[in-house]
């Protein structure tokens, strides 16, 4: 991945790079009206959108096709072993998190707006992460 944090061709936001033996960082990055600021390296890959928690994964990860609207968040990940993911959500809501297309069941976040969940990641291989408002 050149770019740290990126808009593709689908419109969608692209970010991270967990091949960085050092750790890397992008501010003031404008998307849809937001301003996005992105750390990342091999140990961990974390997102702010307007200075506030949007995404952290450790080990590190490569993210794409990152989209969000009032009810759905989604993307695609890629990293290279198992890897804890956080999104920053609404404070204390149920979601239903989908993985792969598989639906792992309803979670809720804590008061911070947390929702962490595990994945099995493996090098080449890339995830589909899904997670719905209920």
């Amino acid at each position: 991945m050149a770019d740290l944090i990126s808009i593709q061709d689908n419109g969608k936001l692209a970010f991270g790079d967990y091949t960085l033996a050092a750790k890397a960082k992008a501010d003031g990055f404008e998307f849809g009206g937001d301003l996005y600021k992105v750390k990342t390296f091999q140990e961990i890959t974390k997102l702010e959108r307007n200075g506030m928690f949007a995404y952290e994964s450790v080990p590190g990860t490569n993210v794409a096709d990152f989209a969000a609207d009032e009810k759905e968040l989604s993307f695609t990940v890629e990293g290279t072993t198992d890897t804890q993911v956080a999104l920053g959500l609404e404070p204390e809501q149920e979601f239903k998190l989908y993985i792969d297309g598989t639906n792992i069941g309803k979670m809720k976040t804590n008061l911070g707006g947390k929702l962490v969940f595990s994945l099995q990641l493996t090098a080449g291989k890339s995830s589909d992460v899904k997670v719905v408002k209920l």
